[in-house]
């Protein structure tokens, strides 16, 4: 197999395991969204150590001197982002939060704008249109909803829309200062530790979760660790390096595909043609908005801007 066709099938493997993300968050719905999200960094950190503590280590003065980009990486990207997914779960569909998902690019590329005074063209702002569009069919004509408007669910995925962005911006300026298993590792565990206050106050406010005692709890949880938070990491990374960020980016477009089909198979949630049509909108709204980008491609620095990661 040669390098390319290597690289996508990793970026199929990477989108699988993304919609898996949602698909066993919305599983876990017994469990508090910040206990979902310390078990899975902390799972993550354990499974990385072997790869990232002697540069952790032996960049510690790096870390020490950037460690405010290193917190701004591990609250936006590993801590809170996820903790939003699966708070949303809790009151919307994965169909929607996967449809809302794909919205971030476009949100990267305003904040960009805004915040970089990075220029869009009138084809980019088409896009965002697009994609906004898109998004509002999509959670005013779900099966829950029909078109009464958003629910809670949908509000909360606005915050991951923009932790995620604001985390891709972050990316894109600091993260070649750290070393790539190192910055994971000890964003990972920076992570964890940002939210074990948290879980406590769940925990001491409703009592440790029931659900912790199941097998099934933990072989989700362990799911949400391995594959999403490492291995799908490492090989979107390694296809990065070999296709580019522009075009290993474009496979996640198919996230909402996946996610309905596996929501509408494992979950056995409804999918309306309103969702469908808006899914359509929201990835089409995507191509137009990154369309200039991929054209004149920046230097990526060990990227790890897919979101899910």
């Amino acid at each position: 197999m040669s390098a390319r066709m290597y690289a996508y099938v990793a970026c199929v493997f990477v989108v699988v395991f993304y919609a898996g993300n949602i698909l066993v968050g919305a599983t876990l719905s017994e469990l508090p969204p910040f206990t979902v999200s310390f078990f899975r960094v902390t799972i993550a950190a354990v499974l990385l150590a072997p790869l990232g503590w002697r540069t952790a280590w032996e960049q510690r003065g790096v870390f020490r001197r950037h460690a405010g980009p290193l917190l701004l990486l591990a609250v936006t990207g590993v801590a809170f982002f996820n903790t939003f997914i699966y708070a949303a779960l809790h009151f919307t569909s994965a169909t929607n939060v996967s449809v809302l998902e794909a919205v971030i690019p476009v949100a990267t590329a305003v904040l960009s704008a805004w915040l970089l005074r990075e220029r869009l063209r009138w084809v980019q702002w088409a896009g965002v249109l697009v994609s906004l569009c898109g998004a509002v069919w999509v959670v005013r004509a779900g099966p829950s909803g029909g078109l009464s408007g958003w629910n809670l669910g949908d509000l909360i995925m606005v915050g991951a829309i923009l932790t995620w962005a604001l985390y891709s911006i972050a990316v894109r300026r600091y993260l070649h200062l750290f070393p790539e298993y190192g910055a994971l590792l000890v964003m990972s565990v920076l992570a964890a530790l940002l939210l074990a206050p948290f879980v406590a106050a769940e925990w001491l406010s409703s009592g440790v979760p029931p659900a912790l005692g199941q097998g099934a709890v933990w072989a989700g949880l362990g799911y949400l660790g391995l594959f999403p938070a490492f291995i799908a990491l490492l090989l979107y990374n390694r296809a990065v390096a070999t296709l580019g960020a522009s075009q290993a980016a474009v496979f996640l477009n198919f996230l909402p595909v996946v996610t309905m089909l596996g929501a509408f198979v494992f979950l056995g949630e409804d999918i309306t043609l309103g969702q469908v049509l808006g899914a359509v909108l929201v990835i089409t709204g995507v191509l137009l908005t990154t369309r200039t980008a991929r054209r004149r491609p920046r230097p990526v620095p060990r990227d790890i801007r897919a979101p899910g990661g």
